[in-house]
């Protein structure tokens, strides 16, 4: 019996050491995909919603996906978004709001699994465009997007104060040093977001929190698995 004992102790331990291996910061991070979907079963705003499914009218730009990013390697082995349940409600009331003016969404980023915010914070050299592991990230729990606006007649975009994912100053949703029909479309697509239940982040315009993502867990289910 007390060989048994001390045999279940050693195997806790180890148990317990390993998941601390995985996240050294002590965060909670679903990383189990029966888990997810147990979770689903029982709270259907946790589904992580494939975004193009669901909106078919949206344009993808998957970056992440590709070597055209900040980081200069693939970091998703599929170009996909998604996005909570309730997130993509949202957005598809937005591109509805948006079509009636001539205008479109373009998605560069949704949900990101937190191994990727791991290697994103190892590898950035300014460490105030990328998320800190010991926090996790706001598209780590599905409640954050990253987009803009593209003209429907020409299917050009929408001229923004920077490229996606800039370091540059003029990136900051109150930096005006613009031309005034720079500032007119940022402006448009902020307030149209925050209408809407987001919020704009402080140094990327085009990145938006949901609200109420503190009812979300941090996730790390890749996207071949959803």
């Amino acid at each position: 019996m007390i060989r048994l004992l001390f045999l279940f102790t050693i195997l806790n331990l180890s148990a317990c050491a390993q998941q601390n291996a995985q996240n050294k910061y002590g965060l909670k991070v679903v990383n189990d995909y029966q888990q997810y979907k147990a979770d689903v079963a029982k709270n259907p705003n946790l589904e992580l919603v494939d975004i193009k499914k669901a909106i078919p009218s949206v344009v993808l730009d998957i970056r992440y996906a590709t070597t055209d990013n900040f980081m200069k390697q693939v970091m998703y082995k599929q170009a996909r978004a998604f996005a909570r349940k309730p997130v993509v409600e949202k957005l598809t009331l937005i591109q509805a709001e948006l079509k009636k003016k001539g205008y479109g969404l373009k998605i560069y980023d949704g949900y990101r699994p937190y191994a990727v915010t791991v290697s994103f914070y190892q590898k950035a050299s300014d460490k105030n465009f990328v998320a800190n592991p010991a926090k996790g990230s706001k598209h780590n729990r599905g409640c954050a997007v990253d987009l803009s606006i593209i003209d429907l007649k020409t299917g050009k975009d929408v001229p923004m104060p920077t490229p996606y994912d800039s370091f540059e100053a003029a990136a900051a949703p109150h930096y005006n040093d613009l031309p005034a029909h720079i500032i007119k479309n940022r402006n448009y697509l902020i307030n149209t977001m925050q209408a809407h239940g987001f919020k704009v982040i402080y140094n990327e315009w085009w990145h938006f929190d949901f609200i109420g993502w503190q009812d979300y867990d941090l996730m790390d289910i890749p996207f071949e698995k959803l």
